[in-house]
């Protein structure tokens, strides 16, 4: 079930940045927490590790499934590119953080979607969540409720093995 809503979320993301008619998804790997995806599309291949919060808390009014995607997309350059698909939307103009292996990173918000405010920090992140165990996203949404995410990183390390590795 996990497996089939992430797969949605993933052809979802790309229909909404590529034209969908070019678009194959597949698995590469389940690890633990974490799986990871390969696409297709008319700009190049995809690739991302993906995970869903184990607790969220309070959970918020009108919350749809998190993720966090950690993205590689080499025909753009882009390598661990950090996005958060929260669940519910954010407070306008607000940041939201991460914590992981006791450094902690801003996130800027729009919508139900938030990214590293200084994307040269995203090999930083990529590397404390692979040397972490856990990871805490703590945002406030738009009704001014601060929402706390908690993700486990068991498995993160190889999910971003197999994307780096196809992508």
């Amino acid at each position: 079930m996990l497996k089939s809503a992430m797969a949605l979320a993933l052809i979802a993301s790309l229909a909404l940045t590529a034209n969908a008619s070019a678009q194959q998804v597949r698995i590469l790997d389940e690890n633990r927490s974490w799986t990871s995806y390969a696409a297709d599309d008319t700009a190049g291949k995809v690739c991302f590790a993906m995970t869903k919060p184990e607790s969220i808390t309070p959970t918020p009014d009108g919350y749809s499934q998190g993720y966090i995607y950690i993205t590689n997309r080499p025909s753009e350059n882009v390598e661990s590119e950090f996005n958060l698909v929260a669940g519910f939307v954010f407070q306008p103009d607000s940041m939201a953080t991460i914590s992981v292996g006791g450094q902690v990173f801003n996130l800027f918000t729009q919508n139900d979607a938030a990214w590293l405010d200084d994307s040269s920090q995203s090999t930083a992140l990529a590397s404390a969540i692979r040397a972490g165990s856990s990871m805490v996203v703590e945002g406030t949404t738009a009704a001014g409720i601060k929402v706390t995410q908690n993700y486990s990183l068991s498995g993160a390390t190889a999910a971003q093995q197999s994307i780096g590795a196809e992508c």
